[in-house]
């Protein structure tokens, strides 16, 4: 080649991409009909399978001349970037191509095209957001005639537009007006209701103290006859210790207590 040449050609030439060694693996050859459609590619583009070994997708190589065997393409067992990765024994393991082209690229169509019907059509619209109420709608339960007026002259105070001749309000004193006029519409009837509320809640106490008291009265009289009676125990069983012999200082107790079972009963009886 003249010297001129070389000098021209300064990058490398495209050259066929081919495994450069014989070693074939000890492992019997594969039959590409044993592995499930979707485990192979016999595209010519992209000629690969999933190695049974690892389980990851390896080129399958096949040699220009026809006396040469297709096979597995040596690689690792490990992601790229690993540290001492470890060869796969499947590498340059021999592939058997027996499998049509054409059949298996229609097999493939019809799954996909029978995964695709099994999807639902249902189109899964997203939910409509609330608009926030403005802050009059917000405080609106909580004013009353006046002070809806006071929150509408305060608002055309400070309101460019409101301040304008001729009756011209924004949005938030138009809303503030129709709130004013709303209070003062409704406020008598509101406030009939309150009052109305306030006093069935007056006759609702009045009635259930009435009740209790009724309870109490129909009980009263076996409660006391139940309280006379164990105040009458007590008393007996206090005077029977009486007459044991007792030091002065439990005699004087024993007198107390009568004393007080006395008066409790003298209190029941009224």
């Amino acid at each position: 080649m003249p010297v001129a040449l070389r000098e021209v050609e300064t990058t490398a030439r495209p050259r066929q991409r081919r495994t450069r060694t014989r070693a074939i693996s000890h492992l019997d050859a594969l039959a590409v009909s044993s592995l499930k459609p979707h485990e192979y590619d016999l595209r010519p583009a992209c000629l690969s399978l999933v190695c049974p070994s690892c389980r990851t997708w390896v080129p399958i190589h096949v040699a220009a001349t026809s006396k040469a065997k297709a096979k597995l393409v040596a690689h690792h067992m490990e992601t790229a970037g690993t540290e001492d990765p470890r060869r796969c024994p499947g590498g340059h393991r021999l592939v058997i191509l027996d499998v049509d082209i054409e059949r298996w690229w229609q097999r493939l169509e019809e799954g996909v095209s029978e995964t695709d019907g099994r999807r639902s059509n249902r189109v899964t619209r997203k939910p409509k957001v609330a608009v926030a109420p403005a802050v009059t709608q917000i405080l609106a339960p909580l004013l009353d005639a006046k002070a809806a007026l006071k929150l509408y002259q305060a608002h055309r105070q400070g309101c460019a537009v409101c301040k304008q001749p001729g009756h011209v309000r924004c949005t938030d004193g138009v809303r503030l007006a129709h709130l004013y006029a709303h209070k003062q519409r409704n406020e008598p009837a509101l406030r009939a209701v309150l009052t109305l509320r306030e006093e069935l809640a007056e006759q609702r106490v009045q009635g259930l103290g009435l009740l209790r008291e009724l309870q109490w009265a129909s009980t009263a009289a076996s409660v006391r006859q139940a309280d006379i009676q164990r105040v009458h125990d007590a008393l007996e069983a206090t005077l029977k210790q009486y007459g044991s012999e007792l030091t002065v200082w439990e005699r004087a107790d024993l007198m107390s207590a009568i004393t007080m079972l006395a008066t409790k009963v003298e209190q029941l009886s009224r």
